[in-house]
């Protein structure tokens, strides 16, 4: 229980919008993207980014694929001033991308910002102010009058400065800053003055950014808004109807997805989120939420783990390893069940359809990841995921029945250490489980025709000795349970190719039933002979049936020499 009083804060009222119509809508295209990492995201920073480390960062979003990147607040200090300045007369800019920049609305500050564009072929140029009721009386102290006229003079400082320097090609942004707790009559007040000053027009568009700067209502609150203003403003055919989402109440990327449904053509927020307070918009998360729907994002994430590298050196802070799409552990289960459903579905996923295995949203490989990291053993972990990890890794496809003995093992070594087991650590396992058995151990084998039968003389070590016995049955597997001359009985028997890349050829498994004991016990080989591995697999059973029971060996018929 909170100590205040909700009756503390004022809910938001509804929007008047009964035939809102974005509900039954749906996002068929990408919208225009505008990163603000080196702007909004870089003025939240600890410690703001150095202009190589804001250099870097533009190149990777130019490789990402945005057209539009907001660079610096040039009028806000030196710095911004000297890196707008360092990307025109560097030649950074490639032809396709369009830099903008952010400037208050006063006089000396546009005049500074189109100063540091000189040469620019094509920008942006940013204005806005305040116009929320809190905003108009305690931090201005203006009326709705005193705050139109301010957006009407900024527009009008902006057509004017952009009429002094002909060889840009200028587009100018308006944004009425706080948007989400405006009225909704006023903020269309106030952005039909400015787009009359700047004239817009279906050839020559101006861009309108309505931000929630401070998100303070649901999602759906946010898409009222937005599709009132759509479907009211003046001069609609020639305004780029923009966001800038906030995530204050962690709704963000709903924020946004509604709004596109709802009349927004344009997107303005960072790769992963970075701004004041809770952030912006997470760019990554929209973008790739369009792409499982089939749509698109025109934004090149093919690999997101280089990406986030990236973004944590310059920016110093850390992915989240739970974010979506991108956090390391966001394509790792370790639950048992999730483990099981996913190698199922990646046993039956068509290459060439719709992608549908379960628990994973999108293919690891469309992001450049790999499915190494899908399935992690831990005390959580079931059968599926330690066969996954098998199969993946080392090409070792268990029999069913096998997967529940050996995970039965894992689960002890994960029990005593709490620890996490990664493939090399659980083939370890396998290997001690299975394939390192020392009573008895393998040492060699000949066959021999005995009439209709199948004849071997099998060797093996106990105790460091070896032991020479014979055997006779209907295939090479019973005539080495025969020679063995052991109470055991073979309950299965699997054999199939290990996948490429692995040093061997074969692997088999037995299965056996020892009299007078319930259950059975599993045995596997390896080798490039399919029955030399059937041999192996068999004395690895009758080890591990044996160990800690040296009475069960005390059956074993004399061998003969």
């Amino acid at each position: 229980m909170l100590k205040q009083p909700a009756v503390k804060y004022r809910p938001f009222p509804p929007i008047d919008l009964a035939d809102r119509r974005w509900p039954g809508r749906t996002i068929s295209q990408a919208p225009v993207w505008l990163s603000t990492d080196l702007r909004d995201g870089n003025q939240a920073l600890f410690e703001p980014m150095s202009p190589a480390a804001k250099l870097k960062l533009f190149k990777t979003l130019v490789a990402i694929g945005f057209k539009e990147i907001e660079v610096a607040f040039p009028s806000a200090s030196q710095t911004d001033f000297d890196f707008v300045r360092q990307l025109i007369e560097g030649g950074h800019i490639p032809d396709d991308v369009t830099i903008s920049v952010l400037t208050q609305a006063r006089e000396h500050l546009v005049e500074r910002t189109f100063d540091s564009l000189a040469g620019a072929k094509r920008a942006i140029v940013h204005v806005y102010n305040a116009v929320a009721p809190a905003f108009r009386k305690i931090v201005f102290g203006a009326d709705r009058e005193g705050t139109k006229a301010l957006a009407v003079e900024a527009a009008m400082l902006l057509k004017r400065e952009a009429l002094k320097r002909p060889g840009t090609e200028w587009m100018f942004e308006y944004s009425p800053e706080v948007f989400s707790a405006t009225e909704l009559d006023f903020a269309k007040e106030v952005v039909d003055a400015v787009t009359g000053i700047w004239q817009a027009s279906a050839e020559h568009p101006v861009i309108i950014n309505l931000p929630a700067t401070i998100e303070g209502a649901t999602a759906n609150i946010y898409a009222d808004q937005i599709e009132w203003m759509d479907r009211n403003l003046a001069r609609r055919d020639g305004i780029v109807l923009s966001v800038h989402p906030h995530n204050d109440r962690g709704s963000a990327v709903a924020a946004t997805e509604l709004a596109l449904m709802a009349g927004a053509d344009r997107v303005e927020g960072c790769l992963f989120g970075n701004g004041e307070r809770t952030g912006n918009v997470d760019l990554v998360t929209v973008a790739l939420n369009l792409y499982t729907q089939g749509v698109d994002p025109k934004l090149d994430f093919s690999d997101i783990s280089a990406v986030a590298r990236t973004v944590e050196e310059l920016t110093q802070l850390p992915v989240h390893p739970r974010h979506p799409y991108v956090g390391d552990l966001v394509f790792t289960a370790f639950s048992g069940s999730h483990q099981d459903a996913i190698r199922k579905g990646f046993a039956v996923q068509d290459p060439d359809g719709f992608w549908e295995v379960p628990y994973l949203p999108i293919d690891p490989r469309d992001l450049g990841r790999s499915y190494e990291s899908v399935i992690r053993v831990n005390s959580q972990s079931g059968k599926g995921g330690i066969a996954w990890m098998l199969e993946t890794h080392y090409g070792i496809s268990l029999p069913r029945r096998m997967q529940v003995e050996f995970a039965a093992e894992v689960q002890k070594r994960l029990d005593a250490s709490g620890s996490e087991l990664d493939a090399a650590h659980l083939w370890k396992i396998f290997c001690e489980t299975y394939l390192e058995t020392s009573a008895p151990a393998y040492v060699a084998h000949q066959l021999f025709e005995a009439g209709e039968q199948q004849g071997i003389r099998l060797t093996v070590r106990r105790d460091g000795v070896e032991t020479t016995r014979e055997g006779r049955g209907n295939g090479p597997l019973e005539a080495a349970v025969q020679a063995l001359g052991l109470p055991v009985r073979v309950a299965s028997f699997e054999e199939r190719s290990v996948s490429p890349g692995s040093d061997a050829r074969a692997a088999a498994f037995v299965e056996i039933a020892v009299d007078g004991v319930p259950g059975t016990v599993f045995g596997a080989g390896l080798h490039g002979s399919v029955t030399t591995a059937a041999i192996l697999a068999l004395v690895s059973a009758v080890a591990r049936a044996g160990a800690g029971n040296p009475a069960f060996f005390s059956e074993t018929r004399s061998a003969t020499a």
